[in-house]
């Protein structure tokens, strides 16, 4: 990929989606968190534990090549992206605990996305040429950290400018997204037809049963309609934007970037197919209550 857009079009990129985060935060959204515990425990348990399960399962059944598997795992133990937030309120979910879970998956993935990815990368026995020195770590999540904090600042200080700095903001990080995707295809495009058979299969079953599992598992443990909605798209869309510059710039491997350049244009598919499926399926089983 070409050096200034990982040197810099990357950390902009990133620091622009966080911003974007904070500016839809309050510190209400942490404090909600301790009021209704449990639907944030259940969502949690499912991105923590079940996720980073189930991706390695696949990886292992495919047999992914080493760096298109350590790619894998590190986007599993991603937090939610703030399109989360988006598909969430299209489809009927509770958007304030979408806020709530990506601002409280983001600080957690301060320990676990190292782990997890540490974890894979010492499966793959590949700790000689693929690293994750914890200095790098620490400047990215202060790169995560500051803007989320910077834009609850704004938040508090200016609720207007934040509210309609909202729109653009979002518009602004889709299009970096898909700007960082084809730099990263364009760069692997010698191997983008073995990609398109290994990762185009992971991330299409890795993303179906993410979100399957996000609305499954509370639904069945008895969370409402609404709040499975969201923690079906929390859990199925990913900051493949932190998973891209972790891959890129931690790393130093373009290569392992290559799921999450696939998994994001495979989500936005399949969470606007599986939305409008669960949400006419919910409306059918919850129907509006008629006015008194």
């Amino acid at each position: 990929m070409d050096s200034a857009l990982t040197t810099i079009g990357l950390p902009i990129a990133l620091g622009i989606i966080m911003f974007g985060l904070g500016l839809a935060l309050t510190p209400g959204d942490f404090r909600r968190v301790v009021r209704n515990p449990r639907v944030v425990t259940i969502a949690l348990a499912c991105q923590l534990v079940l996720l980073p399960l189930i991706c390695f399962g696949l990886v292992v059944l495919l047999d992914l090549p080493a760096l298109l598997g350590i790619g894998m795992l590190l986007l599993a133990a991603s937090p939610g992206g703030t399109t989360a937030a988006l598909f969430s309120h299209l489809f009927r979910g509770d958007v304030a605990l979408n806020i709530s879970l990506t601002a409280i998956n983001t600080v957690v993935a301060i320990v676990t996305l190292p782990l997890i990815t540490g974890a894979a990368i010492a499966y793959y026995d590949r700790q000689d040429d693929v690293q994750m020195p914890l200095v790098e770590i620490v400047k990215v999540f202060a790169l995560i950290l500051l803007p989320v904090g910077l834009g609850m600042l704004v938040h508090v200080r200016s609720p207007e400018f934040a509210a309609a700095m909202d729109r653009p903001v979002r518009i602004g990080s889709a299009v970096i997204l898909a700007v960082l995707v084809v730099g990263i295809l364009v760069n692997q495009r010698s191997e983008v037809t073995g990609y398109v058979a290994d990762i185009g299969l992971a991330a299409a079953l890795f993303c179906a049963i993410s979100l399957g599992v996000g609305y499954a598992v509370p639904r069945a443990l008895g969370v409402n309609g609404a709040q499975s909605i969201s923690s079906s798209m929390e859990i199925g869309v990913h900051n493949s934007t932190l998973a891209i510059f972790m891959a890129v710039e931690v790393l130093d491997a373009t290569e392992a970037s290559v799921p999450a350049a696939v998994y994001s244009i495979i989500m936005f598919v399949f969470a606007a197919l599986w939305g409008a499926w669960i949400s006419r399926r919910i409306r059918a089983e919850e129907p509006t209550p008629a006015p008194v």
